[in-house]
């Protein structure tokens, strides 16, 4: 029997949702393809039947209720999955069904399929301290533009990987994300720090810094060879490459591949740093890529600019809220660049010096306005019936003599 004869087919039942389900969304395809394969190996095991006898032919019926009940058990015993993971594969098992027109009655679900409770571990929070003690202890200079750029903008990882050169509006300081890589499918973009402008120019510098010798994947042969002569870089000819990928083409580069390259440095940095994990299990540490975009959530909140941080983040936010590119330029230049500036330490130093400055001004201003508030009230202690006048009148009286 050939090798192909032996790999599982999947049910016709699992290819047309999986196919439905892809056409929005083929990451979505992709997990829930294996969620469903899981289901159909505990339906063989138990009821010895293909899921096209229970959905297409319905040749086969059985309680819903009950099944699903079983596969809550079967993925208890036999995968061992967390409860989180349980939850989420007997969901889609249950929207499956009904994507087959399967009634199931979300009361009658409620008491007959018992998932256990999802437990919910402790965000740990990230801060400032700690993200420049990442930067400093990450030697790699590409991980760590890709991590000042995630701290930075609030861009998710995935986002982050998909970024091409020609994505990159350094005229107008901005980064542009498209939408076919964003959560939401949006065409967004996020705003350059100083700090983060400087240090891509210096990263893109040292990319294509000319070299004596390279290698180059020659698509006829399927392999690397030397080049003598340097390639220089010019923003026309690689201006479709990724910003975090490798230098030269590669036809097996995608943002798939890049993330699953870099996550595993990014682990090397924290276990340098010390950082654990959430459980026992050491599946998922108390920091990960996702606690940057949280990082910058928080900043821009606690400075009192809570819609603005769900536009900076891609969120649908409130549908009152509209600013020009202009207005939301300003305020992230003059409000929030300087919390989520880092390793620039002349440029914390200017703006703290800046702030100085600004605040002397205020407290002099409210010298002057508590001296003048002295001055009306003994006019008033020495005539009772100044205090029907009006306090700016009094202010010009005394302070023109």
């Amino acid at each position: 029997m050939s090798t192909t004869a032996m790999q599982p087919q999947h049910s016709q039942a699992i290819a047309k949702y999986i196919k439905a389900t892809s056409e929005s969304n083929q990451q979505t395809g992709r997990e829930y393809k294996s969620r469903l394969t899981k289901f159909e190996e505990y339906c063989n095991s138990r009821y010895n039947f293909n899921l096209d006898d229970l959905l297409v032919s319905k040749t086969f019926k059985v309680d819903v209720y009950d099944l699903l009940s079983g596969y809550v058990s079967y993925l208890i015993t036999k995968a061992n999955y967390a409860n989180l993971t349980i939850k989420q594969r007997v969901v889609t098992a249950r929207n499956f069904l009904e994507y087959y027109d399967i009634e199931i009655s979300p009361r009658k679900f409620k008491y007959k399929v018992k998932i256990p409770k999802s437990i919910v571990n402790y965000k740990a929070p990230l801060t400032r301290d700690f993200i420049i003690k990442i930067l400093e202890n990450t030697p790699n200079l590409r991980l760590k533009c890709f991590l000042l750029t995630l701290a930075s903008t609030g861009m998710r990882a995935g986002e982050c990987c998909s970024i091409r050169l020609k994505d990159i509006d350094f005229e107008n300081h901005k980064i542009h994300l498209r939408p076919e890589y964003t959560k939401t499918k949006k065409y967004r973009y996020v705003f350059l720090t100083n700090e983060l402008y400087q240090f891509l120019i210096l990263y893109l510098n040292y990319k294509y810094r000319p070299k004596q010798k390279h290698r180059v994947y020659n698509r006829n042969t399927k392999q690397f060879v030397k080049l003598e002569k340097p390639v220089i870089f010019t923003p026309q000819r690689h201006d479709t490459d990724l910003l975090f990928g490798v230098r030269f083409d590669n036809p097996r580069q995608n943002v798939k591949i890049l993330y699953s390259h870099l996550l595993p440095m990014f682990d090397q940095t924290l276990d340098r740093l010390g950082v654990g994990y959430e459980d026992e299990h050491k599946k998922r540490r108390i920091i990960t890529l996702h606690s940057f975009r949280r990082y910058v959530k928080t900043v821009i909140s606690d400075l009192g600019f809570s819609d603005f941080s769900e536009f900076v983040l891609g969120h649908s936010g409130s549908t009152y809220y509209r600013g020009s590119d202009k207005e939301h330029y300003k305020l992230f230049k003059e409000k929030i660049e300087p919390s989520l500036t880092f390793l620039d330490q002349s440029y914390i130093e200017s703006h703290h010096a800046d702030t100085l400055s600004r605040l002397q001004i205020v407290e002099k201003q409210n010298i002057e306005l508590q001296n003048n508030i002295n001055r009306i009230m003994e006019m008033i202690q020495q005539n009772p019936q100044l205090a029907q006048v009006k306090p700016e009148v009094l202010t010009k009286k005394k302070l023109g003599g």
